[in-house]
């Protein structure tokens, strides 16, 4: 399974100071929580279904001093449940930040472990660091003032799946703000904040990601 999506974030100049500015979006096969149409409600059957493999959203922002990314998978899951942390999937975040805007000058590898039972994460390729290993759920700093952090977090996403059914089977917009089908519930995140002087040349940043899973 590759699921991928297209960011492009416009980074303004420093006088532009707290600022947050997204130049344009585009979404290439656009991710999801579960595979539509069929797999958009809370009645949706998950047996058979690679839920750690799912990037459900991939995330980016910055503010003066950090360039922010943030992948989402596994979920919506109830808040009793742990994180994925899948050891046989390989996640991977692109960032082309000079030249053709395919390029990758940062192909961000993240991969899950454990130490006995502790789960935990390794992550290569950051700028300026070759490999970052630590637990989840705490934040790990590089040398050079990048931050990972992997876990469990509140899904910040809002979508009505049954104003979308409604809306498709009648063809009137039959969307309610007041309907949430991630409201209370979970997914995983990794985290990555990226000092902007590590990964800002002066042009907007094309970012998309990617998971494999690896099978014998």
């Amino acid at each position: 399974m590759i699921i991928r999506q297209l960011f492009r974030v416009a980074l303004p100049c420093a006088l532009m100071a707290g600022a947050v500015g997204v130049a344009g979006y585009q979404a290439l096969e656009a991710a999801d929580h579960f595979d539509p149409p069929a797999r958009t409600g809370s009645d949706t059957n998950t047996v058979g279904f690679d839920i750690a493999a799912d990037i459900a959203d991939l995330y980016a922002f910055h503010d003066v001093n950090n360039v922010y990314l943030a992948i989402g998978f596994g979920g919506p899951s109830a808040t009793n449940l742990p994180g994925f942390y899948d050891p046989d999937v390989l996640y991977t975040i692109n960032v082309s930040n000079t030249g053709t805007r395919t390029d990758i000058e940062f192909p961000i590898e993240i991969r899950f472990g454990r130490d006995g039972a502790n789960p935990g994460i390794e992550v290569r390729n950051l700028p300026g660091e070759s490999l970052l290993r630590g637990p989840v759920e705490r934040n790990l700093t590089t040398s050079n003032g990048i931050m990972v952090r992997a876990g469990v977090f509140d899904d910040p996403f809002n979508f009505d799946p049954q104003g979308l059914r409604d809306s498709r089977a009648t063809g009137n917009l039959s969307f309610n703000n007041a309907r949430n089908r991630f409201a209370g519930l979970n997914s995983t995140f990794v985290i990555i904040g990226i000092p902007r002087g590590l990964i800002d040349r002066g042009q907007p940043l094309d970012i998309w990601t990617s998971s494999a899973r690896i099978r014998s």
